[in-house]
């Protein structure tokens, strides 16, 4: 497996250091418009801004409480827990190396991957932020879910960007097999290298919004420009600039409850984000 993550990662932490956040504003707008058309032929003007036109959250009510560990209590159903076994297949299954730290972290960022997934596939996201579910908002939604993680994992150094190199080829594979899906079957790894670039403008882009001495308004304009608006210039009406502060606030406390979730349930997998059907309950 080739260690692009971590060299991506380490040249992209350079360049976030040095605030160089140019580069991240440049890429996380490029190629969108062409990406989009390719994947999703049969969309019409109704998903031009990528955020409908009737909202039905009361935005400025959302995310606004304490951030709390992620991590799933110990009786939770939706837990995932390693397999047992005993005997001589316990006994064959450790020849074969399951047992080995590579093995369970690769089976760990499964099941990360899968909690992306939940989140940035179901109806409540779409429903909270009112974006039209499009290839290209729910690329965005995969791509600010995986930073959330990647962010957190950094953290746990070495181990953390060894657990992200395999949580990204998961996303990789993951995001052909999209880009496959919405039809686009031509020049495929030329659409792949496209969306590879996004990728790591947007996660610069991200971290940058995150330094320290980031303006309040950063954040919520990486956002507007990467997931609600299609080619990263449109101002938002006064409803869709509720709906990216809100969902600045959620990727705010999302990072600070990812930071006090425990490094056994990162690696494990063994963790929710912030449940936006319980938000939406309490309206």
């Amino acid at each position: 497996m080739l260690p692009r993550f971590g060299r991506a990662i380490n040249h992209f932490s350079r360049i976030g250091s040095q605030r160089n956040s140019k580069f991240g504003k440049d890429l996380c707008v490029q190629s969108y418009g062409k990406v989009a058309v390719a994947a999703e032929p049969t969309i019409a003007d109704s998903t031009i801004k990528g955020f409908t036109s009737n909202p039905v959250v009361s935005f400025d009510k959302k995310f606004w409480s304490k951030p709390h560990s992620l991590a799933l209590a110990l009786d939770s159903p939706l837990r995932v827990e390693e397999p047992k076994y005993e005997g001589i297949k316990h006994f064959i299954l450790k020849l074969m190396l399951f047992y080995c730290k590579q093995s369970k972290s690769i089976r760990g960022a499964n099941v990360v991957y899968r909690r992306i997934v939940s989140q940035v596939d179901k109806p409540p996201i779409y429903e909270m932020f009112n974006l039209e579910k499009t290839f290209k908002t729910t690329f965005s939604l995969l791509v600010l879910h995986m930073w959330l993680c990647l962010r957190r994992l950094k953290q746990e150094g070495k181990e953390g960007v060894e657990f992200g190199q395999y949580l990204y080829e998961l996303y990789n594979h993951d995001v052909e097999m999209r880009v496959s899906k919405a039809g686009v079957n031509l020049l495929l790894i030329r659409w792949m290298k496209d969306l590879e670039k996004i990728f790591y403008g947007n996660i610069v882009a991200y971290d940058s919004a995150m330094l320290p001495d980031a303006k309040p308004d950063v954040l919520p304009n990486v956002i507007w420009k990467n997931i609600f608006s299609n080619d990263g210039s449109l101002e938002p009406d006064a409803a869709a600039s509720r709906a990216v502060q809100a969902m600045a606030r959620y990727a705010r406390r999302e990072v600070s409850c990812m930071s006090l979730t425990d490094k056994e349930a990162i690696l494990s997998g063994n963790f929710m984000f912030t449940s936006l059907e319980n938000q939406k309950a309490r309206e």
